[in-house]
């Protein structure tokens, strides 16, 4: 019985072994996660891409959905239809900075943690690179829309922005499901 017992923990630590080297193989491993996460800070992904709930000073972070975008259940109201134009201003945004209006339409914050359904969790480091350079959805698809600024993202250094990819794997991944964009009326 004993012999069975260690045979069996063996078995689960090298499962698991398994599962956390394909995980580091997959995200280019620690030092790149770490990297990421950094990056991701400094170019304040957080604040469009991450809900926020109110504090003394304004809207703060809400740590519990980090990254997830526009919530799928939070309504939007109007635009006034005299707030934008080329001699007012040239977007307005909601109090979570997670949607946005401009003469592009409206545009939610997508949910970049790794929900395989509602998330990155489907895409590889190469479809995100393109998505970064090109402006468009997958590298192929739709215009990324204001205000992601992806051209700037897209001068990050190939290894920059598998790093960033790495991190936003490793996060805890949020179902969410953000709205399609809006096109201007």
């Amino acid at each position: 019985m004993k012999r069975c017992s260690a045979l069996l923990a063996a078995a689960s630590i090298a499962v698991a072994f398994a599962g956390s080297a394909a995980l580091a193989a997959d995200t280019g491993g620690s030092d790149a996660i770490k990297r990421g996460q950094y990056l991701v800070q400094f170019g304040g992904c957080h604040d469009c891409h991450t809900p926020k709930i109110m504090g003394p000073n304004g809207p703060m972070p809400d740590t519990t959905r980090l990254l997830s975008g526009h919530p799928a259940r939070a309504t939007l109201p109007p635009v006034p239809a005299d707030a934008l134009g080329a001699d007012k201003w040239g977007a307005v945004t909601n109090n979570d900075l997670t949607a946005w209006a401009g003469a592009w339409g409206t545009s939610y914050a997508a949910n970049l943690t790794p929900d395989k359904r509602t998330g990155l969790g489907d895409w590889t480091a190469e479809q995100f690179m393109r998505t970064m350079r090109t402006g468009k959805h997958l590298g192929t698809g739709r215009a990324i829309l204001p205000p992601m600024p992806w051209f700037n993202v897209g001068v990050l250094t190939d290894a920059d922005l598998r790093a960033v990819f790495a991190y936003l794997r490793s996060i805890k991944p949020i179902e969410n499901q953000v709205p399609a964009p809006v096109p201007p009326k």
